[in-house]
Order: C-alpha cells, then structure tokens, then sequence
C-alpha cells in the first residue's frame, strides 16, 4: 500500500513517537479491510517497540480503527482508509498520541484541556470528510488532537466514500461536515481555533478584554491573506509596531486547488500556501490575532491621533494607521433556493464536495475560468454537468473551452439566466433557467449545483466610513491610500484591477510602504493634558 520511499519518510516521522499506544481495528472481509490491515500493519512494523496493533474491535463501522494512548480514557477513530488528502492527519494523529507535542500555542492546548461537557456526558464527534477534499484536513486535525488531549472528547473521522449509505442517509452534499452529539455541529473549514471557540461560551468575551488591553500599533493589518501577509512582513521589517487581525490566514487561498502562477513557485496548493504565508509571518516581529472579524473602523480624531478597529466580540484595537486587505468571498446567484440549499446539494467548492455527487447529474453556474474549471473537474466523477452561463458566450479561457466541448458528459446553455434551484425533502432536485433569447424557461432535473460566479469583496462593515464603489471595492490612489488620511488598503477588497494572488501580494507591500511613508511625515499628536 505504500512505497517504499513513503514508508521510508513514515518511519522517519515515528521515530519520534515517544509514548506507548495502541491501534485497534474493527476489520470485515471487504477489500477495504484488507487494505486497512495491510496500512496498519506497516505502521506497527516501523515502531513495534511503542505502536501496538490488535484486530479484534468490535465496531460497527467496518473498517475502521482506534488510536487510543495506553492508560488513558483517550479514543480517536478513523473510519474508511485515511489516506489521499488525509494520509498527513493519520500520521499527525499517530505522533500526537504517541507524546510528540502539537504545534499549537500553549494557551488553546490548556483551554482544550479544560473543556467540559455536560454532567455525564462526552463531546462525541463525527467529521465527514473525502479524500480529495482540501478543506478537510484541517477539521480532521482539530478533532484529532482534541480528542488526544482531552479524554472527554471522542473523535470519528468518516471516509465518506467508504460508507455512501451514512452520507445518503443523513443528506450529507458538502464536506467537511461535522456532527456534535448527533446534531449538526459545522460545515466547511474551520480551525481547532473556531471549533473551541464554539465550544467555549466565555472565550470571547476574554479574548475581547485581551484584545483591547494591547498597546496601540504603528501599523495595524486586517485580513490575513496575501495582501495582509505581505503587508505585515513589509511593515515588521521596517523596525515598527506591526499587528494582523485575520478571520481567516490565508483568505481565499485556503480554498483553492492547484497554485501555478506564483512567480518562483512553480506548483503548490492553496492550503501549503497559506500555511507558508501564515509561517513567514511569524517569523518576523508581528502580533498575529487570529479569528478576529472587524465590525467598524473609527478615523482618528485629528492629524496624527489614533485610528480605531472595532471587532465583532466587542475588542478594540488602535493603531496610527490601518490597513485594509480584508478579500473577496464568493458571490451568490441570488436566486430561490440556494439559501435553502446550501450544503443540501448547493455548493461552492467543487473539488471538495464534488465527489459527494458521484454518479448523479449537476450543473455550474458560470462559465468563466473557475466555473469551466470547475465542469471539466466534476465531468470526471458525476455522470452529467450542465453549464448555465447569463452572457451569449462562455467567458472561460479558449484552452479551457475546447477541452470542456470535448467531453461527451456536458451540456453548455450560454444566454441563460439562472431564476431557481428546485427541491423537495430538503434537498435540490432541479434547477429552473430562461432562454434570454426567447424568455422560454427551462428546467433541469439534477441533485447538485456549483455556483462558481466570481467574487464579492469583504467590505460591508465600511460602508459610510470611506469611498466605496457601487460594487463595493475600496477606492484607492497608487499608493494604496484610501479616502481616510492614515488608512491604506490593498488586494482583492480594492478597486485594483485582475483580482491575482501575486498581484494582491504585490499591493500589500505597496500600501506598507505607503503607511511607513506617512508615519514618517506625519506630526504625532499633541498629548492632552491631564
């Protein structure tokens, strides 16, 4: 099952494995099994002396097995072969229970720590995940180490390829989708940050007090993708207070397959992307606040004062200027039924959720680069892929054009508008379209839809506050600066043209080297006297 080379690199990891477990495998007579006795095998073969394996289990999800620390009440189950996207969390999981330290800041290992369920009861998880899902890593990870760290915590991590019939049964149409006590819990991406957070009803609060406690910055950042990372190294490495509030690092790079058009790079994927620029980051002297949402932005109060960031869990933050690279996110369609319907057979992500929609018929709303992108993809698992793309023609590049005609499973409607996704017992089954031509509806019977339509920046919590345009986008001048004396702003939130990773990276430097520019020749403000 796995090459020698790989093997190679696996017992180089287990070296490091430095208290005692066991694997237990709850094993049946399928190809899966055997597959799954074989994988473990191998891993006890390479630290016999620490990895103990048993076949004996008794569990009902066949094949499956549990990582479980020797003396302890710890359980982590991984049902269906982690491997693919997921072979990094098998190997994470095994290091973690067998004593290599996590890492994860001191502060959130001890808040895991201390979460407590109700009386008499456990925090049992379940992760849906697929194998090609570049999302999933993450929630898989954070559930992992939760259940290694904390005894009330039982983490399942489910393949759902291998157990279709739970997917189908519970409506499962997007991954990663997690269940709490049997009850939907989340869906989509989320960090081991986000998921204690949930859990943990007087985090925010705290971290709010934390928060407003800070000393004011000469640079304060919002957003935490390239244009934000960038920003925040340009600016630490001029020698000044530099802090980054992100929802999310990484931004949208998080949700993004394949990476070939970063100079230098020649090929990575979105989820090593982000953790590089997340990792550079920190290398230098920057105050990285993470899962911070910024809700209002106050200008200073005169030349040289201080500007203020509002953030949703009610901290404040003040800086002498600001920053602004706050993204885009992915626009909707806006129509009947995609609200209802989202995870329910509306999608987004179509390398996440696509294998979810094997064998069955969807449709791309869309018919640029990432919504061609996105047809040729799926036309590989689903059956058939109907294209519905508003203007007379497709907008997609002419390589992409000519591959999508090619294959026998598509069907391209252009001069079609999108005017409702049909469903019944709670999930899609169609998907109604007009002839712009002719004003004739149509209707497509289907189970899945992958809106793929562009983006939308992250700029509503500014409006009112400075220039906007009609769509949103913050006005700025070459330097990067805003309509706000003091505050800059740079990517895919701005009025810059061709929304690209190297271009918002580019920009974000701009506008530190702007902000440095204009704390340097601007007078700091007269103190007030007591």
């Amino acid at each position: 099952m796995l090459d020698d080379t790989l093997k190679a690199q696996l017992a180089a990891y287990l070296e490091r494995v430095m208290l005692p477990f066991e694997m237990v495998a709850s094993l049946g007579d399928d190809d899966n099994s055997r597959q799954m006795r074989e994988l473990l095998a191998t891993i006890q073969s390479l630290r016999s002396d620490k990895i103990s394996l048993r076949t004996d289990g008794d569990d009902a999800r066949k094949p499956s097995f549990t990582l479980q620390r020797s003396g302890t009440a710890t359980q982590l189950r991984f049902a269906g072969l982690p491997l693919g996207h997921e072979f990094t969390s098998l190997v994470l999981a095994l290091l973690w229970t067998g004593g290599h330290p996590p890492k994860v800041d001191a502060d959130l290992i001890e808040q895991i720590r201390a979460l407590q369920p109700g009386e008499g009861s456990d925090f049992n998880f379940e992760v849906y995940m697929s194998l090609s899902c570049h999302n999933c890593p993450d929630v898989v990870q954070a559930l992992s180490l939760m259940a290694i760290l904390n005894p009330r915590v039982k983490t399942t991590v489910i393949e759902g390829g291998a157990y279709q019939d739970e997917v189908n049964a519970r409506e499962i149409m997007a991954v990663p989708m997690v269940f709490l006590n049997g009850q939907v819990f989340g869906s989509g991406r989320m960090s081991v940050e986000e998921i204690v957070a949930k859990l943990d009803t007087g985090a925010a609060a705290r971290d709010a007090a934390k928060l407003s406690a800070k000393a004011p910055y000469d640079v304060l950042i919002v957003g935490g993708g390239p244009a934000g990372a960038a920003a925040a190294v340009y600016a630490a490495r001029k020698g000044i207070r530099t802090g980054i509030a992100a929802e999310r690092f990484g931004g949208q790079t998080n949700d993004t397959l394949a990476i070939e058009n970063y100079i230098s790079v020649l090929e990575t994927d979105g989820p090593k992307f982000a953790a590089a620029l997340e990792a550079q980051t920190r290398a230098y002297d920057v105050d990285i606040m993470n899962l911070q949402r910024a809700d209002r932005l106050v200008p200073a109060s005169e030349p040289g004062g201080l500007i203020e960031v509002q953030l949703a869990n009610g901290g404040v933050l003040q800086s002498k200027t600001v920053i602004l690279s706050t993204g885009a996110r992915w626009r909707n369609v806006n129509v009947p039924g995609e609200a209802e319907y989202r995870n329910k057979g509306v999608a987004y992500c179509p390398h996440c959720d696509g294998p979810l929609f094997k064998g069955k018929d969807v449709a791309v709303i869309g018919g640029g680069n990432s919504g061609i992108e996105a047809a040729i993809d799926l036309a590989g698992v689903v059956r058939h892929v109907t294209v519905i793309e508003f203007m007379p023609e497709l907008k997609a590049d002419a390589v992409l054009v000519k591959k999508l005609h090619s294959l026998p499973n598509v069907t391209v409607h252009t001069n079609a508008q999108t005017t409702e996704i049909t469903g019944a017992q709670g999930k899609v089954n169609g998907l109604r379209y007009k002839d712009r031509a002719t004003g004739v509806e149509h209707l497509v019977e289907l189970e899945g839809v992958f809106v793929q339509i562009g983006l939308v920046p992250n700029t509503e919590w500014l409006k009112g506050t400075l220039e906007l345009t009609k769509f949103g986008e913050i006005v700025i001048d070459a330097k990067g600066q805003t309509s706000l004396p003091g505050v800059f702003a740079a990517g895919d939130c701005t009025t810059v043209p061709f929304k690209q990773i190297v271009i918002a990276a580019g920009d974000g430097a701009k506008a530190a080297l702007s902000a440095f520019d204009h704390l340097i020749r601007t007078p700091a403000a007269e103190a007030v006297p007591a």
